[in-house]
């Protein structure tokens, strides 16, 4: 864990109620033999701890900032907002501000997306999606009540939430809870050409490969029982920002075809211009039948998330009982909304995803050319202004590091010390869900070609001073 590890023996044993209080926090933390460090103010690229350091966020979270903090402008909208109308009860009313969300939502993907649906995270997004996906094949004429099961695929992370987990294929953040796992999913492999891609396999055989693994799939199963399949465009979290060969998705949406199942993308994570398009998609050459987004959708000024539908979604719903039968009690929140709207009109307005582009050349360009010869660097993928460096052991073999070993997470630990003062995001399980480390570079999309240069520069470092560090132990 990025923290502050505990010592049990500095605890105060006064009797002093007030200090064990201030030294026992009543938050349940992801892990519990840790205390995080307090974070007082964000301030553009920076986070700045209550001792005063400042920290450069080189990955936004977990991709989630795209403007950098403390932005006057989606602040004040957020405040607006809520002094007019801070709860919505989406049963009997509607906002101006949702309305005017979902309006440009849909009209961002050319109108080929219908409706949207706002929701506050990414797991609530595809637990959405799932049920959207059964109910679109219930209100066909004449309905298909045996589509039941998902495709998904192996190394991938669709939400914690158990729907979502279930689809999600991800050893690691599953195995405590398989027992209680929908039994109705399947995975086949992910689209990952360092890991996947046979020794002169070409593009074009590779993906034949995948697409033939991914029919297969739905013959074993029985295709009539399918609802969808579902992958993300650019794979964040679970492998680190590993997007696919030229054609792989084309491929996908044809097997879906045939076997009259939909496409669910998740671009949670990897959507809302991380990878210099406003969807992710859109570099695909296709159209998902559903999408879910987040995280980049407010950029981190509320929990916001959302699922998109396509007309032909949304007509076979309007035509059978018109009524999707979910909901949450915070959906369509009004400051979410708020936050949102205006992110994206931020972005729109300053063609901020133009940077993006331009930027996330420069910054792959320059992290290759530091970091790719690197004994331990095995890879370095992604898009955009969302990259991944994978580590390895052994590069010639790619050989992972043993998982116990968590070298991802200490670099990126080692990275907060004031030496370095970098935060970027770790990920494990890379290689099979256990084994396997990388990092992911995921800036806010407005930071400069000197920060570009500030952070491929300092992870240089970093990643050199770990391993050195790492070879002496």
């Amino acid at each position: 864990m990025v923290l502050i590890k505990l010592d049990p023996t500095a605890r105060p044993d006064t009797g002093d109620d007030d200090k064990m209080a201030a030294y026992e926090s009543a938050v349940l933390h992801r892990d519990l033999r840790f205390q995080p460090m307090r974070l007082k103010k964000t301030e553009g690229n920076y986070s700045i701890l209550e001792d005063g350091r400042r920290i450069f966020e080189a990955s936004g979270g977990a991709a989630v900032s795209c403007l950098g903090g403390g932005n006057k402008r989606v602040a004040e909208a957020v405040a607006t907002q809520t002094l007019e109308v801070s709860y919505c009860p989406t049963i009997f009313y509607t906002t101006e501000v949702q309305e005017q969300l979902c309006r440009w939502l849909v009209e961002s993907t050319n109108g080929v997306m219908s409706r949207a649906y706002i929701i506050n995270s990414g797991s609530e997004a595809m637990e959405a999606a799932l049920k959207l996906a059964r109910q679109y094949f219930l209100e066909l004429k004449p309905p298909q009540p045996k589509r039941v099961r998902f495709i998904s695929r192996r190394q991938s992370y669709h939400g914690t939430t158990l729907g979502a987990l279930a689809v999600g294929g991800h050893k690691y953040r599953r195995e405590n809870f398989e027992p209680m796992l929908m039994s109705n999913v399947s995975h086949v492999s992910p689209c990952f050409e360092y890991r996947g891609k046979a020794s002169g396999e070409s593009d074009e055989t590779y993906v034949a490969r995948l697409a033939k693994e991914l029919d297969d799939e739905f013959q074993r199963i029985g295709p009539e029982t399918v609802c969808a399949f579902v992958a993300e465009p650019v794979v964040g979290a679970a492998l680190g920002c590993v997007p696919s060969v030229n054609g792989y998705f084309k491929a996908a949406l044809e097997v879906c075809r045939k076997h009259g199942a939909l496409l669910i993308l998740d671009e949670v994570m990897c959507g809302m211009g991380r990878t210099g398009t406003l969807h992710a998609w859109e570099q695909e050459g296709i159209v998902p039948d559903i999408q879910t987004i987040g995280k980049g959708l407010g950029g981190g000024y509320q929990a916001v998330a959302g699922v998109l539908a396509s007309r032909h979604v949304i007509a076979a719903i309007e035509k059978g009982t018109s009524a999707f039968v979910h909901g949450h009690t915070y959906q369509g929140f009004p400051p979410g909304c708020a936050a949102a709207l205006e992110v994206q009109k931020i972005i729109q307005e300053g063609d901020i995803l133009r940077n993006v582009r331009e930027l996330g050349a420069v910054l792959a360009r320059r992290l290759k050319e530091n970091l790719g010869g690197h004994p331990h660097v095995g890879d370095i993928r992604g898009r955009g202004f969302f990259w991944g460096i994978e580590f390895v052991a052994d590069k010639q073999s790619a050989t992972p590091f043993p998982p116990q070993n968590q070298v991802a997470m200490k670099i990126c630990e080692m990275g907060l010390g004031e030496e370095y003062s970098i935060c970027v995001y770790p990920g494990a399980g890379t290689v099979d869900g256990q084994r396997g480390d990388h990092i992911i570079v995921a800036p806010a999309y407005t930071v400069t070609a000197d920060d570009i240069e500030w952070i491929v520069t300092t992870l240089t470092r970093l990643v050199g001073d770990y391993f050195a560090g790492y070879q002496s132990e």
